[in-house]
C-alpha cells in the first residue's frame, strides 16, 4: 500500500474516538497490553515522560520536549490529535515520522490488528513505542489520548508523570464530577515515580495526594511552587500556566538530565519552531486579526474569551464549529451576545450539522448564519470584516486543522 492508502486503510476500517466518539473507546489496556507484546514491549525500550490533563497536555508536551532538545538531546514527541497530517502526531527533535515507516508498521502487522481488532489509537501508540525505541531516543514525551487510567498509552513507566488541570470534558466517559474526572487522569501515577500537578482545585487536590500516597511518590504543584515568569513562543493567557507545570517537570528531570538555565529560556521561546506546534492562540492574518485556537471545552473556552475581550477591535466575529458529542449548554453561554457568528460543521463523521449549532446558539442569544463548510465561513467572515476588526475561528480542533 502506498502512505495514502495506507491512511485511508487506518481512518476507514478502524474505529478511532476523533471521528466516531464512543464506539472507539475501549474499557481497558488487554488490547494495548497484547500489541506491545506482539511488538516485543519496545516501550521498555524507551525513557518517557508521561502527560496527562483535561487542557495543555499539547502545548506542555512540546514545551518539554523543546527544552530537552535545546539540551542537546534526541527527544521523541507523541501527541493526539493532528492537525493536517497523521504524522504530526510522532516526531523526533521536530521532525515527523517518515511515510515509509508508517507504511512499513502497517503492513508487517496488519493480520495482526485485524485479528485482534485494535482501535486506531492503540495501533499508533504501538506504532510511536517501536518507532522511537528503534531510532533510540534519550526520552520521549507521550501525551495522553484522553482519560489516563484507561488510555492506552498507559503502559509506560515513566521518569515523571504530568498532569496539567482537570476541568469538563469527554464526561460520558470520564465522570460527571471534577473528583471522578481526577481519579481518571491519576491514573497515570506510577509506583514510586514523581508526579507534577499543573492545576488544582479543592475538588481534585485531595485525588492527586491520595493516590501519590499510594504509590509512595512525590508530588509537586507547580501553581504553588513555580514564581518566575518566563517569555514563550506560545501566547495563549491559558499558557501561564502551561510554563509553570513546564518549569517544575524540568526541575524534576534534572537528575535524569543536565539542563541549563539557558536550555529552559531558549525551549520555551523555541517551542513553535522546535516541535511544530499549531493551533494555539495561532494569528494567521493581520488586518483583520485573525487568531485560531484548539480550545474546545468550557475550562479551555473560558480562558480564551476573556482573552478576546482584552483585544482592541471594532467588530468582533466568530467562526464556530464543533463535534456532535459537544456539551453546548456548558460552552454557548460563555460567548459574547455582542458578536457576529459563521456557523459551520467540520469536515468529520463526529462534526455537528450547523444548522442544528445555529438553532441552538440562537437560544443564547448568539446570532449569525449557517454556512456549508468552515472554509465557506472564513471566507464570509472575512469579507464583512473592516481592518480594525478581531475574527476568532475555533471551537473544536477540526475545525482549526481545516482552515490551517
Amino acid at each position: 500500500m502506498t502512505y495514502q492508502e495506507t491512511l485511508d486503510w487506518m481512518f476507514a476500517q478502524l474505529p478511532m474516538y476523533q471521528q466516531q466518539g464512543a464506539s472507539a473507546y475501549k474499557k481497558d489496556l488487554t488490547n494495548t497490553i497484547l500489541l506491545s507484546e506482539h511488538l516485543g514491549a519496545p516501550e521498555k525500550n524507551v525513557q518517557c515522560i508521561h502527560v496527562a490533563g483535561t487542557n495543555g497536555k499539547g502545548s506542555v508536551s512540546s514545551m518539554i520536549a523543546s527544552v530537552l532538545q535545546e539540551a542537546g538531546y534526541k527527544v521523541g514527541l507523541y501527541t493526539s490529535p493532528h492537525l493536517k497530517d497523521f504524522r504530526e502526531r510522532i516526531k523526533i527533535n521536530g521532525k515527523e515520522i517518515s511515510e515509509s515507516f508508517v507504511v512499513d508498521f502497517i503492513a508487517r502487522n496488519k493480520p495482526f490488528f485485524e485479528a485482534n481488532e485494535l482501535s486506531f489509537f492503540e495501533m499508533t501508540v504501538g506504532l510511536a513505542f517501536e518507532y522511537f525505541a528503534e531510532e533510540k531516543v534519550d526520552v520521549a514525551v507521550i501525551e495522553v489520548g484522553m482519560g489516563g487510567r484507561l488510555d492506552s498509552t498507559n503502559i509506560i513507566t515513566p521518569l515523571v508523570s504530568v498532569v496539567t488541570n482537570i476541568g469538563f470534558d469527554h464526561t460520558q466517559f470520564l465522570g460527571t464530577t471534577l473528583d471522578a474526572i481526577a481519579f481518571e487522569k491519576a491514573g497515570i501515577i506510577k509506583p514510586n515515580v514523581p508526579v507534577v500537578i499543573g492545576e488544582y482545585t479543592d475538588e481534585t487536590k485531595p485525588v492527586f495526594l491520595a493516590k501519590a500516597m499510594e504509590c509512595g511518590s512525590e508530588i509537586y504543584f507547580a501553581s504553588d511552587l513555580v514564581q518566575e515568569e518566563y517569555p514563550c513562543g506560545l501566547l495563549g493567557d491559558y499558557q501561564l500556566h502551561n510554563k509553570k507545570t513546564v518549569v517544575q517537570t524540568i526541575e524534576v528531570l534534572k537528575v535524569h538530565f543536565n539542563v541549563t538555565e539557558e536550555n529552559l529560556e531558549r525551549g520555551l521561546l523555541n517551542v513553535v519552531s522546535n516541535t511544530g506546534l499549531l493551533g494555539r492562540w495561532q494569528q494567521i492574518h493581520s488586518h483583520p486579526k485573525v487568531i485560531c485556537d484548539t480550545a474546545h471545552n468550557s475550562h479551555g473556552l473560558t480562558i480564551v474569551l476573556n482573552q478576546i475581550a482584552k483585544e482592541r477591535f471594532d467588530k468582533l466575529y466568530f467562526v464556530l464549529g464543533v463535534v456532535n458529542d459537544k456539551d453546548l449548554d456548558s460552552i454557548l453561554p460563555l460567548f459574547p451576545k455582542n458578536a457576529n457568528y459563521f456557523f459551520c460543521k467540520p469536515n468529520i463523521l463526529r462534526g455537528l450539522d450547523e444548522k442544528i449549532l445555529l438553532e441552538k446558539a440562537a437560544g443564547f442569544g448568539l446570532s449569525g448564519k449557517a454556512c456549508n463548510s468552515v472554509s465557506e465561513a472564513y471566507s464570509e467572515a472575512l469579507a464583512v470584516s473592516g481592518e480594525n476588526d478581531f475574527i476568532y475561528i475555533g471551537g473544536s480542533t477540526f475545525v482549526v486543522a481545516e482552515i490551517l
